[in-house]
């Protein structure tokens, strides 16, 4: 079959948009081409939009063309076709982390700024983080450690992973410098990242069962590193306390939960907002300790009965003070995700970049 000649264009035929650049979140100034932007009306209801040549923002209330917004200061109200006024704003980093398509569950972001303090994430750290999800915290730790730090990922999920990527390289425009992500088991890979020396600064893990990876974590941390584990039940946090006590080098576990409580404002109606941010996980610290040196165990007083070996051993405290009964997700009420959700994440993500 011979290749037939295409018919020659129309003069004055109007050809396909030009594709809008691919600019990152995280930048200040005024709109430019490839820049998403959060539209607000005066209900506060929320559209985001991503500039393009001669593109343009319909809604069943009047068409904002994006003309209008390129080259506009960051905060501008501007005035649709109908005369429905909106207030134009770069998202935050908040807004996209909760806005983010994702496969796996999100770290909300009242976590993700604790991680951050109370993992002490400083500019330059190497981070080992474990169990990447949709990468809304993977997205805070690069921005918290700079050009000349380094963040290391391992997500065993490969369609997780995916995920992941797309969302971080649409957040910081392109893929990152300081980020590598790895596909596998974190047991198996954190070892490899120091074959003779410890390679990392911080260690913070998002899974299922932190405690096994205890040993791993100990191996790759400095002297005076943090190990940092986001769990979300009781069970996982008694257990993972225990591993770190059992292995010896890290120093006595702290263990806390957040609330945010919105107020809502207006005039002298000053109360509490209906709806709150309550509980969503735990955190738990621990400081690794000069390798190959005890930690200093902590004088308490144990409740009566919390370290008999007869109730540790009981069927119905499994789970606690440091079982050795092997879990799997729907023992700690993890649902699984469908593979059509995962497809519907990705094709969210790049449809976005030029909506």
């Amino acid at each position: 079959m011979t290749d037939q000649p295409q018919p020659a264009a129309h003069d004055g035929a109007p050809g396909p948009a030009p594709r809008a650049p691919r600019r990152g979140l995280d930048r200040t100034g005024p709109f430019a081409l490839g820049d998403k932007v959060q539209l607000a009306d005066a209900k506060n209801r929320l559209h985001t939009i991503t500039l393009k040549p001669g593109g343009e923002f319909h809604s069943h209330r009047g068409v904002l063309r994006h003309d209008q917004l390129i080259g506009a200061e960051d905060g501008v109200v501007v005035e649709n076709s109908h005369g429905i006024v909106y207030q134009a704003l770069r998202p935050l980093y908040a807004d996209y982390m909760l806005a983010m398509p994702r496969g796996a569950a999100i770290i909300y972001p009242k976590d993700a700024a604790q991680i951050l303090m109370w993992g002490d994430i400083f500019p330059g750290a190497r981070v080992l983080e474990a169990g990447v999800g949709s990468g809304g915290l993977t997205t805070a730790l690069l921005r918290a450690v700079g050009p000349e730090g380094s963040v290391h990922s391992i997500e065993r999920r490969e369609d997780f992973a995916d995920v992941a990527r797309e969302n971080v390289e649409t957040f910081f425009g392109d893929e990152h410098p300081a980020w590598e992500l790895s596909v596998g088991d974190f047991q198996d890979l954190a070892p490899t990242l120091s074959p003779e020396e410890p390679a990392v600064d911080r260690v913070v893990l998002d899974m299922l069962a932190p405690w096994e990876c205890v040993d791993a974590a100990a191996e790759v941390l400095v002297s005076g590193g943090v190990f940092l584990a986001y769990v979300a039940t009781v069970t996982q946090l008694s257990r993972t306390a225990e591993a770190l006590r059992a292995h010896g080098e890290f120093t006595e576990p702290f263990a806390w939960e957040s609330f945010v409580r919105p107020w809502h404002l207006e005039g002298l109606a000053v109360r509490p907002e209906h709806r709150m941010n309550a509980h969503t996980g735990f955190l738990l610290t621990a400081r690794r300790t000069a390798h190959g040196t005890q930690a200093l165990r902590r004088t308490t007083r144990p409740a009566p009965g919390s370290r008999l070996e007869e109730e540790l051993s009981h069927p119905d405290n499994e789970g606690f003070g440091g079982s050795e009964g092997e879990w799997s997700a729907p023992d700690v009420g993890e649902r699984g995700v469908a593979p059509r959700k995962l497809k519907r994440a990705l094709r969210d993500i790049r449809q976005g970049r030029d909506r």
